[in-house]
């Protein structure tokens, strides 16, 4: 449905034209009519300017038509005329109750500026077609989109799926990423010949990954982000639709950790929930107290809090388009490692990295040897290795960088490295299993020069951790917030945690 922008001076209408364009239709049984001017006597003057539209209002708009849609779209049947129709709706519903808005605060907008907002607003939403009755769709955990016509999904629990095609063709596929990329967040994305790889969130808040011209089809992977709020009570259980990753033990223990701003890296493989850990540890921190988050793109999304992140302040990497500088980087490319140095200027004790995957694990280690309470996420295959992933990212920092002094430098700035493992059991008919196996307390660099740590909870005999040790290097930070660690003694004597339900695995029923 297209509404087309409404003149409020009949001197604009096409040559021949009798009549104007239709008013906006009612909402809330309020009548749009635009300010007919009188026909003119004498030689008309130049066309007034066209109103200016402001695009952060626009952007604010869309995500609120996207996730009224949303919320519209699901647990229902629809025709694609359906929803063209509610999509209208609730365009017209949303600018008019900002003009609402705007005009109780003193300043009414013109008849036109209204329908131009409208139309933009409209504009913006347009463009993922087929894609978006997968986006609506909570059953779903994962989407490759290997071409047009394959599409492969993978359902909560590790069920798989093959689909109907998104797209006609795989260029209108690629038209489809490209209308995404326009209408990513706050920063410029594009899935163009000169850029062919796009990373970006998409409205509802799922990470989308795609790729076209170096690869033999047009590709895209759409990571879904359904646990957006949660916290460390949840993954202790406290809620029927998310794995138990967590028990009560290492709750309490995480919890005190925040309070008593410990650095913390969380690591694991992709897909483990290294994000929905830090989410919920995230969840945490007070809400007056200010931090800074800085994400290649948004996926955290603090803005979902309300109240609980008031004073958060949330940065994105930006890439870079058209010619490289002498430095070699794209012109306009703002990156994490940038990023980090501002950060540290702007008054606050934590820094949260959503992920360090390159050079900027250097700067997020300085910033941690200054700040408490930062975190971040990296991918690691094992516990044991994530000391020597580390030490691989610190060094493609540049030729200035050692062995030694990365390992030195992690050894200086961490407190805890957790651990998130998954066991995916979907090959032998069972289902992915999510769950916390190690946390391990940085005790500096060893006479090897190699990190030293202590694994304050490791595996037991499910995998899942449970009371090893007592933590010495963070023992009296942890004392002065009021956790006595000496509680887990006893848990350490008996070898066991206390995870309310057994781990139903297939292995375990062989």
């Amino acid at each position: 449905m297209r509404f087309e922008p409404v003149s409020s001076d009949p001197r604009r209408q096409p040559p021949g034209a009798t009549s104007t364009a239709p008013p906006l239709p009612p909402v809330n049984g309020r009548h749009h009519q635009p300010v007919q001017a009188p026909v003119p006597v004498s030689a008309p003057p130049s066309p007034p300017p066209r109103p200016k539209v402001d695009f952060q209002v626009v952007r604010e708009l869309r995500r609120q038509l996207s996730e009224r849609l949303t919320r519209w779209q699901r647990g229902r049947e629809f025709s694609v005329a359906e929803e063209d129709t509610e999509r209208a709706r609730l365009a017209v519903e949303l600018v008019a109750e900002y003009a609402d808005a705007v005009r109780r605060a003193g300043t009414p907008m013109a008849a036109g500026a209204e329908r131009l907002l409208l139309d933009q607003v409209t504009a913006e939403l347009a463009g993922l077609g087929r894609l978006q009755t997968l986006l609506v769709d909570d059953t779903i955990e994962e989407v490759h989109i290997l071409g047009c016509d394959q599409v492969r999904i993978t359902r909560h629990g590790g069920g798989v799926d093959w689909v109907d095609p998104i797209a006609d063709s795989d260029d209108e596929l690629v038209e489809i990423l490209q209308a995404a990329a326009r209408r990513a967040g706050a920063t410029e994305r594009s899935l163009s010949t000169s850029k062919p790889t796009l990373d970006l969130q998409l409205p509802d808040g799922s990470r989308l990954a795609a790729v076209f011209l170096v690869s033999h089809r047009p590709y895209a992977v759409i990571r879904k982000h359904n646990t957006l709020d949660v916290t460390l009570d949840d993954l202790a259980g406290g809620r029927g639709d998310l794995d138990e990753m967590i028990d009560p033990l290492l709750r309490d223990f995480l919890r005190a950790s925040m309070r008593a701003g410990l650095n913390v890296m969380v690591a694991g493989l992709a897909g483990a929930g290294k994000t929905t850990v830090i989410r919920a540890m995230m969840n945490e921190i007070p809400p007056d107290e200010p931090y800074v988050l800085l994400e290649e793109s948004r996926e955290l999304l603090p803005a979902r809090r309300g109240d609980r992140h008031r004073a958060v302040m949330s940065f994105e990497a930006r890439e870079g388009h058209g010619e490289r500088g002498p430095d070699g980087r794209p012109a306009g490319e703002v990156s994490i490692a940038d990023l980090i140095p501002v950060s540290l200027r702007m008054g606050v004790l934590r820094i949260i990295v959503g992920e360090v995957r390159s050079r900027e694990i250097v700067p997020m280690l300085q910033a941690m040897t200054t700040s408490r309470g930062s975190m971040c996420t990296i991918h690691a295959r094992t516990p044991a290795g994530v000391g020597e992933r580390i030490v691989e990212l610190a060094l493609s920092h540049g030729r200035e960088m050692t062995v030694d002094q990365a390992r030195r430098m992690a050894g200086n700035a961490l407190d805890l490295i957790v651990y998130v493992t998954v066991d995916d059991e979907t090959g032998i008919g069972g289902r992915k299993h999510r769950f916390v196996s190690h946390v391990e307390e940085v005790l500096g660099v060893g006479e090897s020069s190699r990190i030293t740590t202590t694994q304050v909870f490791g595996p037991g005999r499910d995998g899942r951790a449970v009371p090893r040790h007592l933590p010495e290097r963070v023992r009296d930070q942890l004392l002065r917030v009021g956790y006595d660690a000496r509680l887990l003694s006893r848990w350490i004597e008996a070898g066991q945690g206390a995870w309310r339900r057994p781990r139903q695995t297939r292995l375990g029923r062989r």
